[in-house]
């Protein structure tokens, strides 16, 4: 077994490249790689495609890679929260396009896309301006909207413990959409807080298999972006 480890999230994002399509975990603050984020800042990659939940709070991770432009667009279910101040600037502005997807409709073009099917029908956001121009059948009465898989070039993803071989376990409502996107990731790369050896993990406790996983770097004490905002840090 190959052993996935890299010295530090520097060098795991170290070959984004501009251009390239990112998923990013994350249901708000819970599950979001900071880390690997912020890594992703100081290696410079812009035009970047970001598929996440949302588009981050206050300055700091997900918000702080928009706030440096390297975003040009955005795919999520929630552009806008309490704390969102980074991405409507932008987005009025021009510079940072918006695909907005229903929530259940984003989880499941992931796990497609990673279970390499190409696109579903689901009769989610018919009759609404997100179902337009998108080819439509009808299953037994009831119209149904086409939606496309989606691969990415990279996947950022925070785990709670890996071990070498990648394998993965994640906090409780930290796990979200990362199995998804781990599958979904041609290169995956995950921030774990521990890392253990072989036959260190509970084979039926394991969520992400190894097979899935591209990198694993050490993070042992990540941030939290609530602290992050309320301290009213802004990254870099």
């Amino acid at each position: 077994m190959i052993d996935k480890r890299i010295g530090s999230p520097a060098e795991a994002v170290a070959d984004v490249f501009d251009g390239a399509t990112v998923l990013i975990g994350g249901f708000g603050e819970a599950g979001s790689p900071i880390e690997l984020i912020h890594a992703l800042i100081d290696q410079g990659a812009e035009d970047l495609t970001v598929i996440s939940n949302n588009c981050g709070s206050g300055e700091v991770g997900l918000a702080a890679l928009l706030k440096a432009r390297r975003v040009t667009k955005v795919i999520c279910s929630f552009p806008r929260t309490a704390n969102s101040t980074v991405f409507p600037e932008l987005y009025r502005a021009g510079f940072t396009k918006l695909e907005l997807v229903p929530q259940g409709t984003l989880a499941e073009r992931i796990r497609a896309g990673g279970a390499g099917i190409p696109a579903f029908y689901t009769p989610t956001a018919v009759g609404t301006p997100l179902s337009e121009g998108k080819e439509r059948r009808d299953f037994d009465g009831r119209e149904c909207v086409m939606e496309h898989g989606i691969v990415a070039d990279f996947a950022l993803i925070k785990a709670r413990i890996a071990d070498t071989h990648g394998n993965l376990v994640y906090n409780k409502t930290a796990r979200n959409f990362t199995p998804l996107m781990a599958m979904a990731g041609r290169v995956t790369i995950v921030q774990a807080g521990e890392i253990v050896a072989p036959g260190g993990l509970d084979p039926e406790a394991v969520i992400t298999p190894g097979i899935f996983v591209d990198r694993v770097a050490l993070v042992p004490n990540p941030a939290h972006e609530s602290n992050l905002v309320a301290a009213g840090v802004s990254y870099p």
